[in-house]
């Protein structure tokens, strides 16, 4: 039983921690999905190092050290408690985000994660080595600990996230790891220093090379499809703890049953080549605007059915309790190499996020190894019997399917490059004819349709008309009719502004620009502004004076002194939502510092999933300042989307302007709906 709490509730913190630390450090770096990511390559890395340190401790340290040098690192690990990452760890340069989380990670929780991840298999071996219970009783425990995991997993964004500010998270979480350090400390003064090594760990020979990459191949299949999966998930939505953690709860469960005996091949298999087909025929560009109640069942679901032939592959292959360190070793080794490959490789190789239709005909393929050298079965060494022809043309066509849809994506961008912060894509298109007559065009030209857009994974960021005399003209969510394009128009009337905005995009905005106009753009992608500049011409025919500052706007605003803005329009976005540091109450009170007393802030809060307004309604009220929602109509022969714009200002008369007055609707109020603060918020809590 001791083994078993201990076990568990390592598990427990193990996972928890994980979705802690990941919203401690989010706002640092702009709120990208690509955060997690990266979190998520560190936890696999380190459970690798923590697998290591377990081995070598269960099967290299002399005998009579294990107990004591293990001591020592649970003592040392509670030395750099509590978990908060320090105030010096925030970015002040370019340097690449995705090593300086894992850095700052590596500071933050590196030597706490490690005696974790170790704990689950020193633990077993330890057991095993004592006589406890027969062969298969440890890889019971393995299970048990990925069941500590996944119900942390789940608890969090129900239980903890709702009702505990982040700080309070990091300190109970501290707390409780101090409590399983004495749990682990106790069972190593338990146990005896003079046990022997088992004569059966000598006895058991060794598995061969073909297995033993089974055991890389198998896990990093699986790894790879949970990053990548998630990443394809949260490119559409806001980075929504829930959206994160789900996936990584299946493939944990994947773990859990297959690990306890649940798998069966026949039938996964077969649910294996349903989900495979399914998730490669949603990949295509027809299926890029499918609602979030289609896409998120099909490949969540799809995900765990991958994970239960990978896992379930696994734990059929699992050695004799002898080889124990060394299975899990070989496991974490695989883990990291299919994080490795997603969140470091696939970014600095690929223009595009095609990480995930490789892991999916990775995983067909390896449901070919797996049937050619499994005895007992028709494909066993086959190689012109009717079935096994079958199986292998269906993987061959599921690899023809996926590199056609890579193909298409490739061939309709102009431009298609990527880095930490997403995949963007130039794409050129021309608008209905329909649409042009419709207008009064007596004649519509070829150059009249034309029209060239800014995509950010599957959202836009921004179009142009391309006709000379149509290319200066506000289009996307910034129609002149919008609410941000209303707002200028008002503040303009007499003297020159001063805007702000938060986030480039194709530079639409600056379209407004009037001569002796000034307007500052803050956007943290550096990819962004090269397209801005080299693809987009909004930014250079401005009359404006133009600039533009790199890196994450709050972070520069928070450095600035007050730039006494007229108007500061909020319009950056991660995947379909603004980053969630910039709806806080700190961040509101910061944006009315960088503004006149009478400026407004502009916020385009567009969006399928979420419903901010009860947010900005309630920073609002806060800060004693008045709000309103402008809801404008679609004019798809100028471009122009429906967009629904938030104005925040403490000047009245404006609210009183017919332009405003005309549009403006009070904002929806969510009763029950706790302030949003840098310490806390639940993107749950607005989801539509």
């Amino acid at each position: 039983m001791l083994y078993a709490v201990a076990i568990f509730l390592s598990a427990f913190l193990l996972f928890l921690v994980q979705p802690i630390i990941a919203k401690l450090i989010l706002p640092w770096f702009g709120g990208s999905a690509a955060v997690w990511t990266t979190c998520l390559l560190f936890f696999q890395v380190a459970l690798l190092v923590g697998y290591l340190y377990a081995h070598y401790l269960a099967r290299r340290l002399p005998v009579k050290l294990r107990s004591s040098v293990h001591l020592a690192m649970l003592g040392a690990s509670l030395l750099t408690l509590p978990i908060l990452p320090h105030e010096s760890w925030k970015p002040s340069g370019p340097e690449h985000p995705a090593w300086h989380i894992l850095l700052l990670l590596s500071a933050s929780i590196g030597l706490p994660y490690l005696i974790l991840s170790s704990t689950s298999p020193l633990l077993q071996a330890w057991y095993a080595e004592n006589g406890g219970g027969p062969d298969g009783q440890p890889y019971r425990l393995f299970a048990l600990s990925n069941a500590g995991s996944m119900l942390a997993l789940l608890g969090y964004p129900t239980l903890v996230e709702p009702f505990f500010l982040r700080r309070h998270q990091a300190m109970a979480w501290s707390m409780a790891y101090a409590g399983v350090c004495f749990l682990c400390a106790l069972v190593a003064l338990r146990r005896p220093r003079d046990v022997a090594t088992p004569t059966h760990a000598v006895l058991v020979p060794e598995l061969g090379w073909a297995v033993q990459l089974l055991w890389v191949a198998l896990p990093a299949c699986a790894s790879a499809l949970l990053l990548a999966i998630t990443n394809h998930l949260t490119q559409n939505v806001a980075a929504i703890p829930f959206l994160w953690l789900l996936p990584l709860a299946l493939y944990l469960l994947s773990f859990v049953l297959c690990f306890d005996g649940w798998y069966r091949r026949g039938l996964f298999l077969r649910l294996l080549a349903v989900a495979l087909g399914s998730m490669a025929y949603a990949l295509a560009p027809e299926f890029d605007n499918t609602r979030l109640a289609v896409l998120i069942p099909l490949y969540t679901t799809g995900l765990f059915l991958c994970c239960m032939f990978c896992h379930g592959e696994l734990a059929g292959l699992k050695p004799h309790p002898a080889r124990l360190t060394s299975f899990y070793l070989m496991i974490s080794l695989g883990g990291a190499l299919g994080g490795l490959f997603v969140a470091l490789v696939a970014p600095r190789v690929f223009p595009g996020f095609f990480e995930l239709p490789i892991s999916l005909a990775g995983c067909g393929v390896l449901a070919l190894i797996v049937l050619h050298r499994t005895p007992g079965t028709v494909f066993y060494k086959a190689r012109w019997r009717p079935a096994w022809l079958l199986v292998v043309a269906l993987v061959l066509a599921l690899v023809a399917s996926l590199a056609k849809t890579t193909w298409d994506r490739v061939d309709e961008a102009e431009v298609m490059v990527r880095n930490f912060y997403g995949c963007l894509r130039v794409i050129d298109y021309e608008l209905s004819v329909a649409d042009l007559v419709q207008a009064g065009k007596e004649e519509v030209l070829s150059e009249d349709r034309e029209c060239r857009k800014l995509m950010n994974g599957t959202i836009d960021h921004g179009l142009q008309l391309q006709a000379p005399n149509r290319r200066r003209q506000p289009t996307g969510y910034y129609g002149s009719n919008s609410g941000i394009g209303r707002t200028l128009r008002v503040l303009g009337t007499h003297a020159p502004l001063r805007v702000g905005i938060i986030g480039l995009g194709a530079g639409t905005l600056a379209a407004f620009g009037r001569r002796g106009d000034r307007y500052k753009f803050y956007e943290i992608n550096p990819l962004d502004i090269q397209l801005a500049n080299t693809e987009f011409t909004f930014v250079r025919d401005s009359q404006a004076q133009v600039e533009i500052v790199p890196g994450d706007a709050r972070l520069s605003l928070e450095r600035e002194p007050s730039r006494q803005f007229d108007v500061l329009a909020l319009d950056a976005f991660s995947s379909d939502a603004i980053p969630v540091h910039l709806l806080t109450r700190e961040a509101m009170a910061l944006y009315f510092h960088q503004l006149k007393p009478e400026g407004v802030l502009a916020a385009n809060i567009s969006n399928k999933y979420l419903n901010l307004q009860p947010v900005f309604l309630s920073a609002a009220e806060w800060l004693g300042k008045r709000a309103v929602a402008i809801d404008s109509k679609n004019e798809e022969r100028n471009a122009v989307y429906r967009a629904v714009w938030v104005l925040v200002s403490g000047r009245q008369d404006f609210f009183s302007e017919a332009e405003i007055r005309d549009l403006a609707a009070p904002l929806e109020k969510r009763p029950g709906l706790r302030p949003w603060t840098d310490d806390y918020s639940n993107l749950l809590s607005v989801l539509k």
